[in-house]
């Protein structure tokens, strides 16, 4: 049985001064993350550490972003880091700098039989 979707979290982060996109989807993914408190796994009796987690990040320019660094963020399972084009920027009024705002999604997925049980 291939893996299911149990929980989907999403998340806005932003770099005020810096446009900086990585700084951005970290606390994008944070934001997703740090305001849920999964307790699937337990429910479930599988290990935390069992639960993939594929994670899209949305920015203005997604080859700029550290896809090391924003899997990092990650304190249980394993992932994957996947960045498309979205979020947004808006320049400031000289033109010297923009605010940047990057989306992220954090899908969790465990192995699951086809008669609700986890495979463990």
């Amino acid at each position: 049985m291939p893996m299911q979707r149990v929980v989907l979290q999403i998340g806005m982060g932003t770099d005020i001064r810096g446009a900086d996109s990585t700084k951005a989807a970290i606390r994008a993914l944070r934001d997703a993350l740090w305001h849920n408190a999964l307790t699937v796994t337990h429910a479930l009796g599988v290990d935390v550490d069992s639960m993939r987690v594929a994670i899209t990040i949305g920015v203005p320019r997604p080859e700029t972003v550290d896809r090391a660094a924003v899997l990092a963020v990650l304190p249980h399972g394993t992932g994957t880091v996947h960045v498309v084009a979205g979020g947004l920027e808006i320049p400031n009024e000289a033109g010297t700098g923009s605010t940047l705002l990057a989306h992220a999604a954090a899908e969790v997925f465990l192995d699951i039989a086809e008669d609700g049980r986890p495979v463990r």
